[in-house]
């Protein structure tokens, strides 16, 4: 295996992994993805500031969970196996469900804090954990010990797991842009931006996830090589 993460590779494979199971994945989003469709749509149509710092949490935990119940999915695939169903996913993750909401409701302050603070801090958080939720599944840790875990799995490879953030951050914001602005088109009501955005979120959160567990398999198979990368300055050094 490579000691270095192929950033493109990374996104190639997750798409090839997402349409070869995409009625499982999009159906399972589509159930844990409408309370942040209502969230959001209250806030984009003038609803309390108060409500933003919320949005952003719901979006983080939920997003988490979702990450968690695809990362098995995804290695099993790596595997071979093929066959899935909306309740395999979801029943993968059922043992550490609690702790998947409390690692994204640490990571949604953490990150949150962070992107207030100019922005950079926010990213870097978002780069070195960006596996908490692989980690806790398939290594059954703790809320805390997952962070640390992350963050040692990320490191060495801090630029290119945020390269890997940053373009599948442009394809989620074109996409929900591009439904955003037809949503627009044919009904600019609240309810068909919220209808509109909840199936982006559907459509995208997928993308998401199954990036983050491919990043975990190569980088857990890098550290279990026993060859260390050459150090890497970065996101990850933090």
């Amino acid at each position: 295996m490579e000691r270095k993460l192929d950033v493109g590779g990374t996104i190639s494979q997750a798409f090839s992994i997402y349409g070869s199971l995409a009625g499982v994945f999009i159906p399972l989003a589509l159930a844990l993805f409408l309370v942040v469709a209502v969230i959001n749509g209250i806030v984009a149509d003038g609803g309390s500031v108060l409500l933003l710092p919320v949005s952003f949490a719901v979006t983080i935990i939920v997003g988490t969970l979702y990450a968690g119940m695809v990362v098995t999915a995804v290695g099993d695939v790596q595997d071979g196996k093929r066959e899935f169903s909306v309740n395999d996913l979801a029943s993968s993750a059922s043992h550490v469900i609690l702790p998947l909401i409390g690692a994204g409701i640490l990571a949604g302050i953490g990150i949150g804090i962070g992107i207030l603070l100019f922005v950079i801090p926010g990213l870097i958080l978002m780069t070195i954990w960006a596996v908490i939720a692989p980690v806790i599944v398939l290594e059954r840790v703790g809320v805390f010990e997952s962070f640390g875990r992350s963050r040692e799995l990320v490191r060495d490879n801090g630029w290119r797991v945020f390269g890997v953030i940053v373009i599948v951050a442009i394809i989620v914001m074109v996409v929900r842009a591009v439904l955003g602005a037809i949503a627009v088109g044919i009904d600019d009501s609240l309810v068909a931006r919220i209808i509109f955005d909840w199936i982006g979120s559907s459509l995208t959160a997928p993308i998401t996830a199954i990036v983050a567990a491919v990043i975990y398999f190569h980088l857990k198979g890098v550290k279990e090589s026993g060859v260390p990368a050459p150090a890497e300055p970065g996101p990850a050094a933090v």
